[in-house]
């Protein structure tokens, strides 16, 4: 889908090494875009031609403030905790996930960019109970004591609205997946060790169904709701949050079967 952004547009992604990060800047790129990516990490993948790369990071406020020169619009991606043993470094979930958040908001007013962007997850509303039907009205974030993960908590601490001449929106996407993804699915085969053949688990209720958003999905939604915070949009998005998924509920054994079966096939050949 081909979004009208305006002429000589600059965006800054935070987490531009990631691979969620480095779609949406081959994306934004493809459009005509002018696109800095900004990571504390070099990216696994090459980066998408027409894209400038910074290594830095977010908690080096003069560091971001250089960076962010001539940028029109910034889409946060970039955190820390999310999953694996980082999720248990209470202090660095938070300096990242909030510390650094604040920097950007901060350069935002500072430099007078007016579009932010933020990834969240939908953690922010789960506290370990089944959720069904919920939608943006009638899931609000959960009381800060019932969070589950450091990553939910600090996500959830930092959820703004736009005031003034900074105007945000905020996205909460499920589990995401896609080609090369390595976070999400990568870390189930391997800690289920399919590798080796050790397949054999089950765990919660067979019938519960979840939520996923496809990589492509998500990149869409990033750059509609960049385009949402414009005046040629009304600002619609401003001071919104929106959950982002592929709209439909899975069974997570049924939808990894497949995963796993070619999996195991292929290492019987």
């Amino acid at each position: 889908m081909q979004i009208n952004w305006q002429r000589k547009c600059r965006v800054l992604v935070t987490g531009g090494a990631g691979y969620f990060g480095l779609r949406l800047g081959r994306a934004l790129v493809s459009q005509g875009v002018s696109v800095v990516l900004l990571d504390l990490h070099k990216p696994q993948w090459d980066t998408p031609d027409g894209t400038v790369f910074h290594q830095s990071d977010i908690r080096d406020y003069d560091s971001l403030y250089k960076i962010c020169e001539g940028v029109d619009c910034i889409f946060h991606t970039a955190s820390y905790g999310m999953s694996g043993p980082e999720q248990l470094r209470k202090e660095q979930v938070e300096s990242v996930n909030v510390g650094g958040t604040n920097n950007v908001i901060n350069v935002c007013v500072e430099k007078g960019i007016t579009r932010l962007v933020y990834t969240s997850t939908i953690n922010v509303t789960f506290a370990g109970k089944p959720i069904e039907e919920g939608d943006e009205d009638s899931l609000p974030c959960v009381p800060l004591d019932m969070v589950i993960t450091h990553f939910s908590l600090f996500n959830a601490i930092i959820f703004f609205k736009g005031g003034g001449l900074l105007r945000t929106c905020v996205l909460r996407p499920s589990g995401i997946y896609g080609p090369e993804e390595r976070r999400h699915l990568h870390r189930v085969m391997v800690s289920v060790n399919v590798e080796r053949r050790l397949f054999s688990f089950s765990f919660g209720n067979r019938q519960a169904k979840m939520n996923w958003v496809h990589v492509d999905n998500l990149v869409l939604a990033h750059i509609l709701a960049a385009e949402s915070l414009t005046p040629k949009r009304n600002c619609v998005a401003s001071g919104q949050a929106y959950f982002i998924n592929d709209g439909e509920s899975v069974n997570l054994f049924e939808w990894l079967t497949p995963l796993v079966s070619n999996s195991i096939y292929s290492l019987g050949d």
